[in-house]
Parts: C-alpha cells; structure tokens; sequence
C-alpha cells in the first residue's frame, strides 16, 4: 500500500499538468476515483485508480443561479440540505453537469414571505445578486394565497393604488380570485409579513401561501423540496 498522497499531486505526476491546472480538473469535475467523480484537490489518496475525462477543459467552474422550491417555514439550514445532486429536478430544461461547487457560496435574494411555500432564489454570481438586491423594489413577485372567508370583488379592487385602513397604509398591489378559496397577488418587494395583513384586514384566514414567480422567472412545474438552474435566457 502507498503513502496517502493529494489528489492534485497524483494527477500532476500522471497527466503531466500544472498545480493550477491540476486543481481546475479536480474542481471542474473531470477527474474520477476509482470511476466516482472526485472534486477536492486536496482529498486523499493511495492507490485509487484516477482517470482524466477525455473532454477534460481548463475553463474554471462558472458562477450560477439555482431556483429552489422551498417548503412553508424553509430556515437557511433546510436549504442547504436540498442543494444536493439528488435534489435536482429531473425535468430541468436548463440542465447542466452538476459540480459540488455549484452548492458554495450562494446567497439567497428576496426572500418569501413569513410562512410561505414556493420559489427561492440562491446565486453565486455576482451580477444576479446585484439585480436582485437593487431592482428589489421593481421586480413583481406573484403569491398565490389560499384563504377562508369571502370578499367581493370590488374590494380588491382597491388595493391596486395602495390602500389606507384603520391608519395602516397597505402598498399597491393587484389581487384577484382564481378559485373559491385562492387569491392571486402580485405585488413589489412586499414586506415579510404583508400578505397575511391585508388578508387579515380584508377579513380573511391565510390557510397558506406559495410564491410561483419573480419577475419574468416563474417556479412552473418545479416540485417542492427540488432545484433547478437559471437559464441563459431567463430574466427576472
């Protein structure tokens, strides 16, 4: 049996590359371990058979944006549990090699409202993080609310220029019925808690609350509990 040695070592001595090189293989997920993708430069090895993917390239692991179907009351804790591979969805129609260092160093942006269910936004780059952070007030986020009670029409009505009750000024927002017990709501940068206020000052009993799009990103037929990438092309 060999001394236990770095994997960016052996691939060095094998493959004739760079440190440098040696660890964006490892990291870019080209290199196996006795056939299992291996992506920590500095794991150990001894006399594992380590093969270089013939497509192998030295481009770094680019930043990206996962969308993430979190359950009502997901903590930060419970997120990182799902930005696993098995947590992919199958259906992603953005799909990509999936690499460990997809799951590091991402922050979340806008967050749901207190209690709700729904579409959560996770990036590592730079430029999502920014938009997110400064067209917050810009970006319509879209809730779907099921409740109890009733409320006319015309009473949403006036939630559309912002509305004052009982010296609680509510922001602009655009409410409708889509069934007997669920209300749409589309509305900017809301406060945590501000769906169930106006709810509540409407009359109503939030039942529930789930977040199906931010801008011009919906979360569609992502399950609960499942990620998927942000597309090239998709903007919020």
């Amino acid at each position: 049996m060999s001394e236990a040695t770095r994997l960016s070592k052996r691939v060095i001595e094998l493959f004739g590359c760079s440190r440098r090189e040696a660890d964006l293989y490892i990291t870019g997920g080209w290199v196996t371990v006795d056939g299992q993708v291996v992506e920590a430069p500095q794991f150990k090895i001894e006399d594992q058979r380590i093969e270089l993917h013939p497509d192998a390239t030295l481009e770094p692991v680019e930043p990206v944006t996962l969308l993430v179907h979190g359950a009502a009351g997901c903590n930060a804790a419970q997120l990182q549990h799902l930005l696993v591979r098995e947590r992919h969805w199958e259906q992603d129609p953005h799909a990509q090699r999936i690499l460990h260092g997809h799951f590091l160093r991402q922050e979340q942006s806008l967050p749901l409202q207190t209690g709700a269910s729904g579409l959560m936004v996770l990036s590592q780059d730079w430029r999502t993080q920014r938009k997110l952070r400064e067209d917050a007030a810009k970006l319509e986020q879209e809730y779907l609310v099921e409740v109890a009670g009733e409320v006319p029409a015309s009473a949403l009505e006036r939630l559309k220029k912002g509305w004052l009750h009982k010296g609680t000024q509510f922001p602009p927002c655009k409410a409708s019925w889509q069934s007997e017990q669920r209300l749409r709501f589309a509305l900017k940068n809301p406060a945590p808690d501000l769906l169930r206020q106006i709810c509540t000052a409407l009359g109503l009993k939030v039942l529930g609350m789930k977040r199906i799009r931010i801008g011009g990103v919906p979360m569609a037929k992502l399950p609960v509990g499942q990620w998927r990438y942000l597309g090239d092309k998709e903007r919020f």
